[in-house]
């Protein structure tokens, strides 16, 4: 039902606060708002859930979800702002504004569309959802510790590009399961033939400069909430993020010497300023990252040369080797 959907907090206006609508026109206001043909958008829906809750349960009485719960943050922030506006009141409110969504006045009422055409990226590895105002990129391979694949690598590069144009406030990344991420999948690697080698380092290199990129360049807040362990690549690009929430089950290991590789994703340059700065709005960001943006993509170009060359190595090749074959004697 649209009235348990969670958008971000707006404004409420209301109309026509001296007339009072029936229990009948209340139900037939939210029948009426099942058989709507197009999405009325974010802020719409806002007041609709907040207005239904008000109408049915009165003023908001529930405890503040935590500040790491954004969607239920969000939902308790729009039904609390109409305070103690009463229920007669709000159920009038809401049969006004699902009656202004009809044919005749949808123009005037529906909210602009997101300014871009591209959609929500569909993968069962990389799960994007967007409500509330916030963007939701999650690596869901619970059962490979979301290990990222190359075609992971390009959806969420896809997802990252949706997300900078769409109508969210903030994206946020995270993992499902126990693991954040357990980093590169080590068959991008071991799956290739010895005649393809340098050819596929030389795509390895451009693949992760343009993930790397999207990072760089990502114009909105952009929040990691690292829910378990995290490798690799995954931990060496949160330099590059605004704010970083760890759970108390995080750990952050990056296995350079290990496998024989270079520093990757801008961080022999952010870890050395401890990771940038902790908190941004979209405008300061702009600010704070347009100096710095040039150095950061040849800082990215010049480790994606160093690793092609890493890659080719055979001390890469073999450590690798021998910890894919650690790992499948355990």
């Amino acid at each position: 039902l649209l009235q348990d959907l969670h958008f971000p907090v707006v404004q409420l206006h209301m109309s026509r606060t001296a007339m009072r609508a029936s229990e009948k026109d209340f139900e037939n206001a939210v029948n009426q708002l099942k058989l709507l043909k197009k999405d009325p958008g974010n802020e719409v829906k806002l007041k609709l859930y907040a207005l239904y809750k008000q109408a049915t349960e009165g003023p908001c009485n529930t405890p503040k979800p935590g500040m790491l719960d954004f969607i239920n943050k969000t939902k308790w922030d729009a039904w609390s702002a109409l305070g103690s506006l009463p229920k007669e009141t709000a159920r009038q409110n809401y049969v006004d504004l699902v009656s202004s969504l009809s044919p005749s006045s949808e123009s005037s009422s529906q909210v602009k569309p997101a300014a871009t055409d591209e959609k929500l990226p569909e993968s069962e590895n990389v799960v994007v959802t967007s409500e509330g105002g916030i963007t939701k990129i999650m690596l869901n391979r619970p059962t490979k510790k979301n290990a990222i694949t190359t075609s992971m690598y390009k959806e969420i590069i896809h997802a990252l590009k949706v997300a900078s144009m769409d109508n969210s406030t903030i994206t946020v990344i995270t993992g499902s399961g126990d693991y954040y991420s357990s980093g590169n999948d080590l068959t991008n690697f071991t799956a290739v033939s010895p005649g393809e080698i340098e050819e596929s380092a030389k795509n390895a290199v451009i693949l992760l400069r343009d993930f790397v990129k999207s990072f760089i360049d990502f114009p909105k807040p952009l929040i990691a909430v690292v829910n378990g362990p995290a490798v690799g690549i995954v931990v060496t690009i949160l330099g590059l993020f605004d704010v970083v929430y760890a759970s108390d089950k995080a750990t952050f290991h990056t296995p350079f010497s290990e496998l024989g590789q270079s520093p990757e994703g801008c961080s022999s340059y952010t870890f050395p300023k401890i990771m940038g700065p902790t908190k941004s709005l979209r405008i300061s960001k702009e600010l704070i990252r347009s100096t710095e943006k040039e150095k950061l993509h040849a800082i990215n170009a010049e480790e994606c040369t160093v690793l092609q060359g890493r890659w080719l190595s055979e001390e890469c090749t073999n450590a690798i080797m021998n910890f894919v074959s650690r790992k499948s004697k355990l």
